[in-house]
């Protein structure tokens, strides 16, 4: 329980709209308040999504780049920037390996079903996750149910994901209006979880701090924030971000795992 817990924050994903929740941040400067405020919660990872003039899910490159910019203004080094590759129904697997080879980020996060096409190949997978090595990005891989993990568990043996500090997602439930996951959804990834990557989990709604209590327990890592839930553990809407960054701390800091910061991290993933 010594390991340094990875508290990352998700504070906008590709979906959520002010409609939803006015603290969902938006724009640059939205994402640069939250980053800071997420930081004094707790967070030493921001899972960042962009968006277009008008709102919409965006993989532009001079978007991140300017988003980037204005964030790491306001938090410096304090914090990994972890972009998204999501498609979000919106961009082909071409799309996004382009973007995340142009963009060459700090961290990235890739969707193993959503770049593993046929299109793309095991050839053209191997040679991306290959080129993310090379450049020391530090990937996590999101896998959505056992069938992902057993095909990320088959590409490593037969050699076409190389050897590095790869970072796994394990998602409890999918998106929808009333989704709730269920810290039992858990053990299931890691009882087959048979390789030495390191964890971390999301849930959706009002459980997801009971989830974050269980990864943390089976000696995990977490996701939390406005992408997959806007409430807080008693069922209250949370009145921003930073508010389940510090639930989720509380659950690190009762159950002993001290919180890693941004350079154990960049220090532990080579990046």
């Amino acid at each position: 329980m010594t390991d340094p817990l990875i508290l990352t924050v998700a504070p906008n994903g590709a979906y959520k709209q002010s409609a939803d929740h006015p603290a969902v941040p938006l724009t640059p400067a939205a994402l640069a308040d939250t980053a800071k405020r997420c930081l004094d919660a707790g967070a030493a990872m921001l899972h960042l999504h962009i968006r277009d003039a008008q709102g919409r899910h965006s993989l532009d490159i001079e978007g991140y780049r300017e988003a980037l910019r204005v964030v790491r203004a306001a938090v410096g080094e304090a914090m990994v920037l972890q972009i998204t590759s999501e498609a979000a129904k919106v961009y082909r697997a071409e799309q996004q390996i382009a973007m995340v080879r142009a963009l060459r980020p700090e961290a990235v996060s890739v969707g193993l079903r959503e770049i593993d096409q046929p299109e793309i190949g095991e050839a053209g997978l191997a040679a991306f996750l290959a080129e993310l090595v090379a450049q020391r990005t530090m990937t996590q891989v999101i896998l959505y149910d056992l069938a992902d993990l057993q095909r990320w568990q088959a590409l490593r043996r037969a050699g076409t994901v190389p050897d590095a500090p790869w970072f796994l997602l394990f998602v409890l439930g999918r998106y929808s209006a009333t989704q709730t996951s269920d810290p039992r959804e858990l053990l299931p990834f890691v009882q087959a979880h048979t390789g030495t990557e390191p964890w971390a989990m999301c849930a959706f709604g009002p459980s997801e701090n009971a989830c974050v209590a269980a990864a943390a327990a089976l000696g995990g890592h977490a996701r939390v924030g406005f992408e997959n839930n806007l409430r807080l553990r008693d069922g209250r809407l949370a009145p921003d971000n930073a508010a389940l960054v510090r639930q989720a701390a509380e659950v690190a800091h009762a159950l002993g795992r001290p919180l890693a910061t941004a350079a154990q991290i960049r220090a532990r993933f080579g990046a």
